[in-house]
Parts: structure tokens; sequence; C-alpha cells
């Protein structure tokens, strides 16, 4: 009985969740720059795209767990770790842009005055 509601209300919003993590990681390697995946160190763009679009079409159409589990695995470390590397080669994961150098976190320093 606990296993029928299992697989009738969990099972069918967590696969949801992994598809929607594996379509975004998707999606954001798909508009990363070739080059920043060399800068970066990591793996290619296309080795990237393979492994996610794989992660997408398993999460969508086969419903194996064993497939679904390693495309998260897959998500998550394209999340944690790949994307982090791509936002600091590409400029992305520094100050905002715009302000200047005394600028602190809540806006411009003006030495007490």
């Amino acid at each position: 009985m606990l296993m029928d509601e299992f697989d009738n209300g969990v099972r069918p919003l967590l696969g949801y969740a992994m598809l929607g993590l594996a379509v975004a990681a998707f999606v954001l390697a798909l508009l990363a720059r070739e080059d920043a995946y060399r800068a970066a160190d990591k793996q290619t763009k296309t080795f990237w795209l393979v492994i996610l679009g794989v992660t997408v079409l398993a999460d969508f159409f086969l419903g194996m767990i064993f497939l679904e589990v390693a495309g998260l695995v897959a998500s998550i470390v394209f999340f944690v770790d790949v994307r982090p590397a791509l936002k600091q080669v590409s400029g992305g994961g520094g100050r905002r842009s715009g302000g200047s150098s005394s600028d602190g976190p809540y806006g411009p320093y003006n030495g007490g005055r």
C-alpha cells in the first residue's frame, strides 16, 4: 500500500524534478562557449551536450531508474563543478559590472562622511 502511494505520488514528482534539472543543465551547456570548456580544463562542449542530452531523453522517455540516477549525477556534476568554472573563465563569476573600486557590498564607500 505504501509503495503504491510512492509510485503514484512521489516518484512522478521526483521524475519531473530530475527532468527539469537535466533540461536546465542541457540548455546552460548549450549556451556556453566552446572555448570556455577548454579554458576551464573541463571536458568538451560536445561531451557535456551528449551526456546531458541522453539524460533528458532517459528522463523523458525511458523511465529506467538506473539511467535516471546516472543522469542526475551528471546534472549535479555539471551544476556544481563545470558551470562555476565556465562562469569564472567567461568573466561571469566576479564583481558586478559598472561599479567603482570604492564600492562595497551595499553601495559606494564614502569614507564615513
